[in-house]
C-alpha cells in the first residue's frame, strides 16, 4: 500500500516489512534505490521535479517522520509505523555482520565515514566494511571507481537531503550495487560526532525539538514542518 503526501509516494511498511523487501533486493539482479522521505524532502520536492521523480520512482520509500504518521491517521490513510533511516541502516548492518555481506559507506566530512566504520567494527567485529569515503569529493569518477572495485552488497550514502538522492539516481546503474540507501547525517551520529536524542525524547516524538536545541542553526530546516502540515493537512481542509 502507498500513502500520498502532497504528491510524494510513501510505502506503508513496518520495519520488518522494509527489511524483508531489502532482502529481496539483495537477492535480485537489479540495483535498487532506497529513500527516506520526511517532511523536509516532501516540501523540497514541491519545487524540484527531479527530486520528486526520483523519490516516487525509488524501489522503497520509507515513512521517516512522526508527523507523517500523525497526518496519515488524521487523513484516515494511516501509516503502520515510522521507519527511520538510521534505525533501518543499523538493522541492515547488524544483519550484514551475521550474513557476511559487504557494505560501503559514503558521506560526511573528512574522517567521519572512517570513524563510523571503526565504531561499527567495534560493535560488530565480523562486519565486512569494504570502503568508507567522505562526502567532500569533487570528481564522481574516482568515488565511483572505488565503490565498483569493492563490489559491496549495500551502499549507504549521506550527502545531504536532495543531493544524495540525485547522486545515487544518476549513478545507480553504473555502480550496480544491489541495495543503495540514502542516510542523511547518520554517519555523524554513528561516528559519535553528533548525539542522537535520548530514547525517552524519541518516545515522546520530540527528536526534532532536541535537534533544534542542540543544533540551533537548523532552524530554517525546521520551517519545513509547518509547510508540510499546510500541504498535506490544512490545504485539504480549506
Amino acid at each position: 500500500m502507498i500513502v500520498d503526501f502532497a504528491g510524494i509516494k510513501v510505502d506503508n511498511v513496518t520495519m520488518a516489512e522494509a527489511l524483508a523487501k531489502i532482502e529481496s533486493f539483495l537477492n535480485g539482479a537489479q540495483p535498487q534505490l532506497i529513500v527516506t522521505p520526511n517532511p523536509e524532502i516532501i516540501v523540497a520536492a514541491q519545487n524540484d521535479d527531479e527530486l520528486k521523480t526520483i523519490v516516487n520512482s525509488a524501489a522503497l520509500r520509507l515513512p521517516d517522520g512522526i508527523s507523517m504518521v500523525i497526518v496519515s491517521k488524521l487523513l484516515r490513510t494511516p501509516l503502520k509505523q515510522r521507519v527511520t533511516g538510521i534505525d533501518l541502516m543499523l538493522k541492515l548492518i547488524e544483519a550484514a555482520a551475521v550474513k557476511g555481506r559487504k557494505i560501503h559507506l559514503l558521506g560526511g566530512a573528512p574522517g567521519v565515514a572512517d570513524e563510523a566504520a571503526a565504531k561499527l567494527k567495534q560493535q560488530y567485529p565480523t562486519l565486512n566494511i569494504v570502503g568508507a569515503e567522505n562526502g567532500y569529493f569533487s570528481a564522481d569518477v574516482e568515488v565511483i571507481k572505488k565503490i565498483k572495485a569493492t563490489k559491496p552488497d549495500m551502499l549507504f550514502v549521506g550527502l545531504g537531503a536532495g543531493k544524495q538522492e540525485k547522486w545515487l539516481a544518476r549513478h545507480l546503474k553504473e555502480l550496480n550495487v544491489p541495495a543503495s540507501m540514502v542516510i542523511g547525517g547518520s554517519l555523524d551520529v554513528i561516528s559519535g560526532r553528533k548525539n542522537r536524542a535520548p530514547k525517552w525524547i524519541q518516545a515522546l516524538y520530540l527528536e526534532w525539538l532536541y535537534r533544534l536545541f542542540t543544533e540551533p542553526n537548523r532552524w530554517k530546516r525546521q520551517l519545513a514542518l509547518p509547510k508540510f502540515l499546510y500541504l498535506t493537512l490544512f490545504k485539504k481542509m480549506l
